[in-house]
């Protein structure tokens, strides 16, 4: 593996070590707020849950930049990127996540949106309930197809 594949590849695997942590912390502050019925617990699973996409966006413009040598602008840009590492680029890579993969991380862009145009103490339980809930086993399957992909550098 050349230096800039070992550098491309440490930088993914540096901001999935990073997802992780976030992962926890939402998870702990979704506990902490239904033990003690705090909504301020709440404001933190919603910036984690922000955080979280917005990590997983980062290694997605890494790939974008190094690999694909295109990174989509405009102003669905946010989509656009999602949907371009859901997409195989003939001679230049398969795709980065499979489809089912697209449609739980659109859900966490979506939200990510929410946050970033309104107050936090305005998002409900009722929205945070399903992402709390399925964001272990979606990040499982997000860390798991980036494993994957990753591992074709290491063949180099």
């Amino acid at each position: 593996m050349t230096n800039k594949h070992l550098t491309f590849v440490s930088r993914i695997r540096e901001e999935l070590h990073e997802i992780e942590k976030l992962v926890l912390r939402a998870l702990k502050a979704w506990d902490n707020a239904k033990e003690t019925a705090d909504e301020l617990y709440l404001d933190s699973v919603a910036l984690n849950l922000h955080n979280i996409y917005s990590a997983i966006e980062k290694i997605f413009e890494l790939i974008a930049k190094n690999i694909d040598s295109s990174i989509p602008n405009g102003d669905s840009w946010h989509l656009e990127l999602l949907k371009q590492m859901a997409t195989k680029i003939q001679q230049v890579r398969p795709p980065v996540i499979k489809k089912q993969i697209f449609e739980l991380l659109n859900e966490y862009r979506g939200f990510r949106h929410i946050v970033r145009n309104l107050y936090t103490y305005n998002i409900s339980t009722k929205k945070l309930t399903p992402l709390v809930e399925d964001l272990q086993p979606t990040y499982n399957l997000v860390k798991r197809d980036i494993e994957d992909f990753l591992k074709l550098f290491e063949e180099l």
